[in-house]
């Protein structure tokens, strides 16, 4: 837009005053652009009359009658109930807060005219508190609505017809101070979208005639032109963190043949009791080309559970400590950290190299030593949770960090290790790692900013494990499955899924179901793990229950990543309908580690919803992680697939990830020849969408 209306205060507006102006910057409205860009989140058709008799349970509209009654009905909930009759029928408008005024206003004989939602009440079809008017007889009927009428995101003491007052006057400005068209000519010839300053009025205001259904679907070409123009915005902001990352220094860590120690690396290689696949080898090998160049690595590897990613991560790490540098590998939860604490320490205590563990839970002179010993450099490879980049925590000579379960961590934690690399003039190489496979739409969005590898095999002997999905009124049966399975040398796993969003209710109901299996169960020895014990508490149980003295495991969700006990060859799924697909695929993969058929029972409360039963179905067909993903994206969109935290940076108003797929195909490329001959208009488009979410690009 162009810079006198981008300029232009929200207090040349007519009735906008200090107060105003700060309820609109709580809806994050800063200027007059910004209130253009304020878009409808859905409209109202208010544009004409329908009949009664035409009404059906969930639509919304306008109508006309005679009031035939109005009574006070004294039920468990004290309500006026009126009934108005047109033509062709008759309909209840109920109201639960009224006044003598407005009983009055709903006599029997007044004419009313009425809009809001019919549903089924006690006396058939009802309105709940309608809006309405009186049609008084003597004075003329007032028109209808000429166009239909747009309903937006408000804040609490906002009222939307004084946000519609607003938009049509911020609109009135469009003629004198047309809007800069930032979409390159390449695009707009493409795709034949409307100009934006049409597009913009259009959404404000449409025209009685428009497609509702078109509108509410988000596909009309004033919408799909604006969400191209964000998706371009979004994918500029991700590419110039990601080239602006690639402006800075990083270390070069040596290539193998002049490593300061390559028998290392054979050392411990030769150590392990498999080979590395394929896949594992061709990932391992474009991490080290991107670890000898001199601006650092941002690679995202995917790769599905039990793919092998915990041992490219390492010979990254180990990469770098052969060149001299210390590395650190970070979790999102201090069970999956301290996974990889012993894991990591097991392959690399032999080999002469001492392995850090860092948490926020640790205090006193135990956390001291491990800051000493970090800073002075005689710990190689540090291992933790989100506490490794707080303040305080100082690396001697950090080349290669490592994230482990990208999608927990937003961009901004994941860019504050940065400023730990060595002497502060280096930024480390980083390499982020999922086990929850991206679609290659979503990640061509939210990862723009890294280059991606996949492991796309998992290791020879892996099992394929068999899911079956059961209601809860067989919860017997299943017990008896655990009973078997493990009577015949083998252990199983009982996880209990979040309850009402709080862990004090999850892990209360996995200590009843404990007690329960227990009972059930007395020939087993059954083993408790959730959110509330302590770390070393956690990391004990699962070492007791992977060394086989218990049987069996009932766990809250905190088991999702991270746990490999091969002998696990059975995984019961409580209330699976709580948990979407991503987690339930996570918990899966805990079982089917070992040489033995595993199966995983998901145990479903009905009556299941649409998407419950469509989720189920989908655990049952496939074991394949990113047609799980995909259906995910499908099902629920990006932000379930990303986590809250990441999507948090994400923040798209009016494009949608999973519906405007087909727009994403060519902007990547688009994005960087913005980037590289108009920086100007780059900035524009980003400053247009991003305003001060900008910022994150510069970290």
């Amino acid at each position: 837009m162009s810079a006198l209306l981008q300029n232009l205060a929200l207090t040349e507006l007519k009735g906008v005053g200090k107060a105003l102006e700060e309820k609109l910057q709580r809806l994050g409205i800063q200027d007059m652009q910004g209130l253009l860009f304020h878009l409808p989140l859905r409209y109202e058709d208010r544009t004409k009359v329908s009949s009664l008799a035409s009404l059906r349970v969930g639509s919304t509209a306008v109508v006309e009658g005679e009031v035939v009654s109005s009574q006070v009905h004294l039920g468990r909930r004290r309500s006026l109930l009126v009934r108005i009759r047109d033509a062709t029928g008759l309909l209840g408008l109920r109201f639960f807060h009224f006044s003598a005024a407005m009983k009055r206003q709903l006599e029997p004989g007044n004419q009313l005219r009425c809009y809001g939602e019919a549903r089924p009440g006690a006396t058939g079809l009802e309105i709940y508190h309608p809006e309405f008017k009186v049609l008084n007889q003597n004075l003329a009927v007032p028109e209808l609505e000429q166009r239909l009428t747009p309903v937006y995101p408000i804040t609490e003491g906002f009222q939307q017809q004084r946000l519609r007052q607003l938009v049509e006057q911020a609109l009135s400005y469009l003629a004198s101070h047309p809007p800069t068209e930032l979409l390159p000519l390449a695009i707009q010839q493409e795709q034949a979208f409307p100009h934006l300053a049409d597009a913009l009025y259009y959404l404000h205001q449409p025209p009685a005639d428009a497609d509702l259904a078109l509108l509410e679907s988000g596909l009309h070409p004033a919408q799909r032109r604006l969400a191209l123009e964000e998706l371009l915005a979004q994918q500029l902001g991700m590419l110039l963190l990601r080239q602006q990352s690639r402006s800075q220094a990083a270390c070069p860590l040596l290539p193998y043949e002049v490593a300061s120690d390559t028998s290392l690396e054979e050392r411990f290689l030769a150590s392990l009791p498999f080979k590395p696949t394929k896949a594992q080898e061709r990932v391992t090998a474009e991490i080290f080309y991107d670890l000898q160049l001199a601006h650092p690595m941002l690679r995202l590897v995917q790769g599905d559970v039990g793919s092998g990613k915990t041992l490219v991560a390492a010979r990254a790490c180990l990469r770098a400590i052969t060149s001299g540098y210390q590395a650190a590998f970070m979790a999102p939860t201090e069970l999956l950290a301290e996974q990889h604490f012993q894991n990591l320490k097991h392959w690399f205590e032999p080999l002469g190299l001492n392995v850090g563990w860092l948490t926020g839970r640790m205090k006193g002179k135990a956390r001291e030593e491990v800051l000493a010993r970090l800073a002075a450099g005689e710990i190689h490879l540090l291992t933790g949770t989100h506490a490794l980049f707080q303040e305080g925590v100082n690396f001697q000579s950090l080349a290669l960090v490592v994230v482990d379960e990208q999608h927990r961590f937003g961009v901004h934690q994941r860019l504050a290790l940065r400023d730990k690399g060595v002497k502060g003039e280096f930024l480390p190489h980083q390499l982020v790692m999922t086990a929850t496979p991206i679609p290659r739409t979503l990640a061509m969005s939210a990862y723009a900013d890294l280059d991606i590898s996949v492991i796309d095999e998992l290791p020879p002997g892996r099992q394929p494990v068999t899911t079956l999905v059961l209601p809860d009124t067989r919860r017997n049966e299943v017990v008896e499955r655990v009973r078997h399975a493990c009577l015949e040398g083998r252990q199983a796993y009982w996880v209990c899924t979040l309850i009402e969003e709080s862990e004090a209710l999850e892990c209360q109901a996995a200590e009843v179901t404990a007690e329960e299996l227990r009972q059930a169960l007395p020939e087993l020895k059954v083993g408790l793990v959730h959110g509330r014990l302590k770390a070393a508490e956690k990391a004990a149980v699962m070492e007791t229950f992977k060394q086989g003295e218990y049987q069996l495991l009932v766990a809250t969700t905190v088991i999702e990543v991270g746990v490999d006990v091969p002998n696990a060859s059975l995984m019961i799924i409580d209330n699976a309908e709580r948990l979407g697909l991503a987690q339930l695929h996570q918990l899966r993969g805990r079982v089917g580690r070992g040489s033995t058929a595993s199966f995983c029972v998901l145990v479903y409360h009905p009556p299941l919803s649409a998407h419950g039963r469509e989720r189920l179905q989908v655990m049952r067909e496939t074991n394949d992680g990113f047609i799980v993903a995909q259906k995910d994206l499908e099902i629920r969109g990006p932000g379930e697939l990303l986590g809250t935290r990441q999507t948090g940076e994400i923040e798209l108003r009016i494009a949608d990830l999973k519906r405007d797929t087909d727009l994403l195909a060519n902007l990547k490329p688009q994005a960087q020849k913005l980037l590289e001959e108009t920086p100007e208009i780059a900035q524009q488009l980003l400053a247009r969408w991003r305003g001060d979410k900008v910022r994150f690009a510069q970290v």
